[in-house]
């Protein structure tokens, strides 16, 4: 089953210093590429930092609106993500478990198919 993992950034790297995040980084690495070999990572980044970011708005009447910055203000803000294939949820959990950093996880299953 397929899930996306959103990998949430912000204040759980606040305070790292540059040896330890590039340590972490190299860990990370690491996992990424133990679980990409396995066939369970099929696609994911890191992105940009939020200040990056442009939201775009589209109303019920059409009528579109851009704007600077993330969706919502949040502490925890979305890091990157990658897309996985495991058999269940509790392989999802069990794989992002073993993630080396301090992060937060949103686990999502991807629709694949409408129900009519």
């Amino acid at each position: 089953m397929k899930y996306m993992v959103l990998i949430s950034g912000g204040e759980s790297w606040e305070g790292i210093g540059p040896d330890e995040r590039r340590a972490l980084y190299e860990r990370i690495g690491a996992w990424w590429s133990e679980h990409a070999q396995k066939g369970e990572i099929l696609e994911g980044h890191e992105l940009q930092g939020v200040e990056t970011a442009t939201t775009v708005r589209r109303d019920p009447g059409g009528n579109v609106t851009v704007t600077d910055g993330p969706f919502i203000e949040a502490k925890e803000t979305i890091g990157g993500y990658a897309l996985i294939d495991v058999p269940d949820l509790d392989a999802a959990i069990s794989l992002v478990s073993g993630w080396p950093a301090p992060e937060a996880f949103e686990i999502r299953p991807v629709v694949t198919a409408r129900e009519a």
